[in-house]
């Protein structure tokens, strides 16, 4: 019988998996620092990393996590330790609370029965806005947003996800100003800008230390009726973190340094790292770092962090297979030996296949309590099972009820007619199952980046956050060739099975038993 199919390999391969989860989800004792998806979050991120490590404190950066509420579940759970976050954001999207000026006492003592706190106050205010192309808008003579409220123009409006869906974001801006327009889809917003640009939309949320904004001669709408609180960049952390290692960045970055910061990544295209590294040398009135080229696609592709990058994918996508396989085999057995069961199964498994990604993981998020490697392993297998159940389903359906009952007939127990006539036989089409399901999770694992898992889509979520192309592909490509290869071993393995199969001709003419 093919071993890939027999029952102790399986429960050694669900044994493996659990392991490999438990090593990977192990709480180190790295501080760990969160960031948000977009480049000021990222860069801040980098710099809180930077500085501790620089005081001798062990420190590791998760980025890209998502928006304020995966923020916040993070926190929570313990997943990270602190992230950068705005006083406005914490008062109106965590807290609920409709003080548009709250001082940092004030803050802390509504985050206290949370377990958080807010502190290391970096210095500059990062508010929300509209903005416009210049041209636009001194033709249509727009310059304050209730001149839009009044404006009779169809405007297209490009809005980020986030944005959309805060408590301080469209929907109450819109009351508070009459807005008579509807936006479309969220979009997201390193691309709102190249939109923006190309004309395809016309309005696009902002912040006000956004490089973008004079790259392309943009105009900020004045926001009249003060509807938007002030967004003091601080430190958001558990309550149980020391901030003194943190103190030396209280009140260095004002709003032209960020938006220099900004630009270093965006425009003059800078790593996140380098950002932050030079930053951080000037703070201390050390020779600034040196300029760097743009870097080409190459450089990007084979970056330091590719094998890290390539570690953690090939974990996630070959520990949830395991954990597939373990689990689907033996439902699909149990939907082809039990037919009443058969539709329900079947239907379960085909209806979690379709819960969107995102939905599932931040799901599973609140269900595990943690963020990372351990709810990104969870959603995987699940994603993997319609495949494997399928198939394994119907492999034994297409076998011929007489070879069971010649089995039976010949003293065979059940569960030895299973072992050593069916699955063997049905090997080959459970086999592409598993194939299927493995060439999948390759790409599916670039999204378990948004809950900070690692993986390849790291690079992709940091490239859409920053609008670039280059690092968008020095991501997907390796993915790409990653599931080729996948599905070339798979190939291999499948030709060697089927040349193992009950029934085939050996090389000498036999045939086998």
């Amino acid at each position: 019988m093919p071993r890939i199919l027999r029952p102790g390999l399986i429960r050694a391969l669900l044994a493996a998996a659990l392991a490999v989860a438990a090593l990977a989800s192990h709480a180190a004792n790295d501080v760990v620092v969160g960031s948000k998806r977009f480049t000021e979050s990222y860069i801040l991120g980098e710099i809180a990393r930077q500085t501790l490590l620089e005081a001798g404190v062990a420190a590791t950066h998760r980025q890209g996590l998502g928006n304020t509420a995966v923020m916040e579940q993070a926190l929570a759970t313990g997943g990270i330790a602190l992230y950068p976050e705005y006083t406005g954001t914490i008062a109106r999207e965590l807290l609920k609370k409709d003080a548009p000026h709250p001082s940092l006492e004030q803050l802390n003592e509504w985050l206290k029965p949370r377990g958080l706190k807010a502190a290391v106050p970096l210095g500059f205010n990062n508010t929300y806005a509209l903005a416009m192309r210049e041209d636009d808008a001194a033709r249509l003579g727009i310059a304050t947003l209730s001149d839009l409220a009044r404006s009779k123009e169809p405007l297209r409006f490009g809005l980020s996800h986030e944005f959309l869906v805060r408590a301080d974001g469209w929907n109450a801006l819109k009351q508070a100003y009459a807005l008579p327009f509807t936006p479309g889809s969220g979009l997201d917003h390193g691309l709102a800008y190249q939109a923006l640009a190309g004309k395809q939309v016309d309005v696009v949320d902002a912040y006000s230390t956004d490089a973008q904004i004079a790259r392309l001669q943009l105009r900020v709408l004045k926001d009249d009726r003060n509807f938007f609180p002030r967004y003091d960049a601080v430190l958001l952390m558990r309550a149980e973190v020391d901030p003194q290692p943190l103190q030396r960045l209280a009140g260095r970055i004002d709003d032209d340094t960020m938006r220099a910061l900004n630009a270093e990544v965006e425009i003059d295209g800078k790593t996140f790292e380098q950002a932050a590294r030079g930053f951080l040398a000037r703070a201390k009135s050390a020779p600034a770092a040196k300029a760097s080229q743009p870097q080409s696609f190459l450089d990007r592709l084979f970056a330091p962090d590719l094998p890290r990058l390539l570690r953690e994918h090939l974990t996630l996508v070959f520990a949830s297979l395991a954990i597939a396989v373990a689990i689907g085999i033996p439902l699909g057995v149990l939907a082809h030996r039990m037919p009443r069961l058969e539709g329900t199964l079947m239907g379960v498994v085909g209806i979690v296949q379709t819960v969107p990604s995102l939905a599932l993981l931040a799901f599973l998020i609140v269900l595990v309590g943690r963020i990372g490697f351990f709810p990104a392993l969870l959603a995987l297998a699940v994603y993997a099972l319609l495949p494997i159940v399928r198939n394994t389903h119907a492999g034994l359906a297409s076998l011929s009820g007489g070879m069971r009952q010649a089995g039976l007939a010949l003293g065979m127990r059940d569960g030895q007619v299973l072992r050593s006539v069916e699955l063997p036989l049905a090997a080959p089409t459970i086999f592409a199952g598993i194939k299927t399901a493995a060439v999948l999770n390759v790409g599916v694992a670039t999204v378990a980046t948004f809950i900070g898992a690692g993986g390849l889509g790291e690079r992709i979520v940091a490239g859409l956050a920053v609008n670039d192309t280059t690092l968008m592909l020095a991501g997907a490509v390796p993915a790409a060739v990653l599931a080729l290869l996948t599905q070339w071993v798979f190939d291999g393995l499948e030709h060697w099975l089927l040349k193992r199969r009950p029934g085939t001709e050996t090389p000498r003419g036999r045939v086998q038993a």
